[in-house]
């Protein structure tokens, strides 16, 4: 018995240690994007609380001209902001993550106007800017000091849709790696397509088409954001202008449409424009949110055998204008960013059924279109 005994007291400390580590860090920063009129000036960052949702001012950074999306480096000490201005221009940032504090390092030009998105490879050795007005995707190299270099490629995309006022023309809307990181897919709302290359990662031409270099979607959709399932079987594509959520078997840079899913209520009358798509860190729920006149998020069980969608609720989220919303990496509560009502907006998720609870905090941040969680070291 005394020996069963100090076998259990020996473990114990072990298993504390283990439930600690796994539990993650009990705070986080969160990182705001906005475009910079009306209340807004800068990039702001906040403190979040994992075991209550609460969030707390901590810095900001003013004279930082449309820092529509954010990006945040592997390691944590960087942050990547898109200026989106006609000229089009990229930002960097050293972070840190006490304090929350951000040092502009240098701004460099996208070789594209209005660039609205972007996102840094693991190894934090390129980042891929989306530029929206000048239809192209652009591939900027990062040094050791986390400052950026000069564009080393763009491909630009050619063509236009049946929307002859939105799909003049290509509009590249995002840049995002595969979870390998093998392939950069980056989708055209101009040109109804979501664009396929490899990624090596080299110092010229780091990115080529893909074969198929694309795949299109139903004309006048108007493709916007990715998510990729936690098992990477699965992409999700969501349509800004068909206000859909697209499901596709993922298989080395192939997707394979399997599923077309509506984000409107039966009968919906009105102007739509679905913005942002994220996939709960359990892997069991996708969330959608959409613009307009519906200003709500859908949430759909993900079938964990095929990938494919079932709806459970479609939630108003509170304010105006839902562009962007993230899910904190304990998978407890959704931040939800309205541009239209200079608010951001924290509710709790049941984790058992995906469904979206009561708002348990709130702040005032001018036009915030992007938010991005980093640990508070």
């Amino acid at each position: 018995m005394k020996k069963l005994l100090i076998v259990v007291l020996t473990l114990i400390p072990g298993l504390i240690f283990a439930q600690k580590k796994n539990m993650g860090p009990k705070s986080y920063d969160i990182i705001i994007g906005a475009y910079t009129s009306g209340k807004s000036s800068g990039l702001s960052v906040y403190r979040f609380y994992t075991e209550s949702g609460r969030i707390a001012y901590l810095n900001r950074i003013d004279d930082v001209s449309n820092p529509s999306y954010v990006a945040v480096s592997a390691n944590n000490k960087f942050v990547y902001a898109v200026n989106e201005n006609d000229n089009g221009e990229v930002s960097a940032f050293k972070f840190e993550p006490k304090t929350g504090a951000l040092t502009f390092i240098n701004k460099v030009s996208t070789l594209g106007g209005a660039p609205c998105y972007v996102s840094v490879d693991k190894d934090q050795k390129n980042l891929f800017v989306a530029n929206y007005s000048g239809g192209n995707i652009a591939v900027l190299p990062i040094n050791v000091d986390g400052s950026i270099g000069a564009a080393v490629q763009t491909i630009k995309d050619d063509g236009h849709g049946i929307n002859k006022e939105r799909q003049e023309k290509a509009h590249v809307h995002t840049a995002v790696l595969s979870p390998d990181e093998k392939y950069v897919l980056y989708t055209d709302l101009g040109t109804d397509k979501i664009n396929i290359t490899k990624y090596k990662g080299g110092k010229n031409n780091p990115i080529v088409p893909s074969k198929p270099a694309f795949v299109s979607v139903t004309p006048g959709y108007g493709p916007r954001h990715l998510a990729f399932s936690n098992d990477k079987k699965y992409l999700y594509a969501i349509m800004e202008m068909g206000s859909a959520v697209l499901v596709y078997d993922y298989n080395n840079g192939k997707p394979k449409l399997k599923q077309d899913i509506t984000l409107l209520a039966d009968g919906f009358k009105g102007a739509t424009g679905a913005a942002d798509i994220h996939i709960s860190p359990n892997g069991k729920f996708l969330y959608a949110t959409n613009r307009g006149d519906a200003n709500d998020i859908s949430v759909f069980g993900i079938n964990q055998e095929n990938g494919e969608l079932t709806f459970i609720e479609r939630k108003p989220t509170g304010g105006k204008g839902p562009r962007n919303f993230a899910i904190d990496p304990t998978g407890r509560f959704i931040i939800i960013a309205h541009q239209n009502s200079d608010s951001i907006i924290v509710y709790k998720i049941d984790e058992n059924t995906g469904k979206i609870g009561q708002a348990v905090s709130r702040a005032e941040v001018g036009n915030p279109v992007c938010i991005k969680f980093a640990p508070a070291m």
